[in-house]
């Protein structure tokens, strides 16, 4: 799949369905034009397909260059996993961490197990950062850089790593801990132990998250009152949607990109939009992008997501329980010492092989709930009567971020959550027409 997506990257002539789609939304656009006599600098009626005429080339080559650096990247973590594997790395960390335990705390591998496994899992945190730093520099140096979008420093870089390291051990260590103790405690059914606490886990984490993690990387500030905030309280008020609080993130201060999400529980909900995307559409089209994100409350996709995740885990850790005890598994990878095989290695085994395909056979079934969530959201922005701002809206975003303007259909059904632009304007446009007739 990498490799077609590759090859429609290296396509030079701009795909023809795609602009015979935005062609008919500029025929409307032009229309508005006419009628307002507006200038042609006005960025509400100017001509969509020029611009992403123009900006073709420079989509094709940044997706070119992440594809390429994609396939490096996942060619070096084969490379490591398979070397690891054949020199018997995780025996030899787990035998090390073991070592430490005894001689720097007096902890005893079968006695203190949980404690020993969070040294573990420090050790191999802290490799996996070093092996992975060298292509996180890069990707957020070279290429984002090379293509406009990077705007962080080293400082704010690094930084960010060890903010995110603390928090790993910090919020990780005794998440880990727990579910252990669990396992090892829940005795036949401990997958329904551990299926519970990760229910508990998981809306912790929804909570804490917005509230205070992600103020530790991004400053954010109440939109300023004004016309965009009181349409904004007003559409919330249509839906019956109770926004609480309107936040403007800093997002400018690490990329060019630009987005917009909401969170909250209850009667608490709470929507941030980034700063770049403040700039790059007019407030219609932030209205109408902001309608489809609502359109997901609306139709509880966001319910319907996290039950979705919360049946994996409880389907993921029940086929675990089935092989927890497999000893031949765990020699065939090296864990042939005296005693039962630690669980934390039982664990990274299982997800790693045995759970592996099954992941990703999943992950697709999930992509294709979620794409069809994108298009049920779109609908509801149209019946908003907001589909002409939002076809805009996705039109300037895809501008602004380069994103991929003919990408291979197998690719994309595979990988991307969201379907390919010109299949949400076409089947937006089709949606208006149909809805046109019904009201003629």
């Amino acid at each position: 799949l990498d490799a077609r997506q590759r090859e429609a990257y290296q396509k030079t002539q701009f795909p023809k369905e795609l602009e015979a789609t935005v062609a008919a939304i500029d025929v409307e656009r032009a229309k508005i034009k006419e009628e307002s006599k507006a200038d042609d600098d006005d960025e509400s009626t100017k001509l969509l397909l020029p611009q992403l005429k123009a900006k073709f080339v420079s989509s094709q080559g940044y997706g070119l260059d992440k594809i390429h650096f994609g396939m490096i990247s996942a060619t070096y973590d084969t490379f490591e996993s398979v070397v690891f594997l054949l020199l018997g790395f995780l025996p030899y960390v787990w035998d090390l961490s073991a070592k430490w335990g005894a001689s720097w705390f007096g902890l005893d591998p079968q006695e203190h197990e949980i404690r020993i496994s969070l040294i573990f899992l420090a050790v191999i945190t802290l490799i996996g950062t070093v092996t992975s730093l060298p292509f996180a520099l890069y990707s957020t140096f070279q290429i984002e850089k090379k293509h406009g979008f990077n705007k962080q420093t080293l400082g704010l870089f690094f930084s960010d790593k060890v903010k995110s390291l603390a928090l790993t051990f910090v919020i990780g260590g005794p998440f880990v801990a727990l579910l252990l103790q669990i396992i090892k405690m829940g005795g036949t059914y401990f997958y329904i132990y551990v299926w519970a606490f990760m229910f508990v886990f998981s809306v912790f984490m929804m909570t804490i998250v917005p509230v205070f993690i992600m103020p530790l990387f991004n400053k954010y500030e109440p939109l300023p009152d004004g016309s965009l905030k009181t349409s904004i309280y007003a559409l919330a008020d249509q839906l019956k949607y109770p926004l609480t609080k309107l936040f403007v993130m800093d997002g400018s201060k690490r990329s060019s990109h630009s987005n917009a999400f909401m969170f909250g529980f209850g009667n608490n909900k709470r929507i941030v939009l980034f700063d770049t995307l403040m700039t790059q559409v007019g407030e219609d089209e932030i209205l109408a992008i902001l309608g489809h994100e609502l359109g997901h409350w609306k139709l509880k996709h966001t319910i319907m997501q996290f039950c979705t995740t919360q049946l994996y885990f409880g389907a993921s850790f029940y086929f675990f329980s089935l092989c927890y005890m497999s000893e031949e598994l765990y020699r065939a990878f090296g864990f042939d010492g005296p005693g039962p095989t630690p669980t934390i290695i039982a664990l990274m085994l299982y997800f790693q092989t045995l759970w592996a395909p099954v992941d990703k056979l999943l992950s697709f079934f999930i992509t294709v709930l979620t794409r069809q969530g994108e298009f049920a959201a779109d609908k509801f922005s149209v019946e908003l009567k907001m589909g002409k701002k939002l076809q805009s809206g996705l039109c300037k975003i895809h501008l602004e971020n380069l994103g991929a303007m003919a990408p291979d259909p197998w690719y994309s059904m595979y990988h991307y959550s969201h379907p390919p632009l010109v299949e949400r304007l076409s089947a937006m446009m089709a949606l208006e027409k149909s809805l046109g007739k019904k009201t003629e």
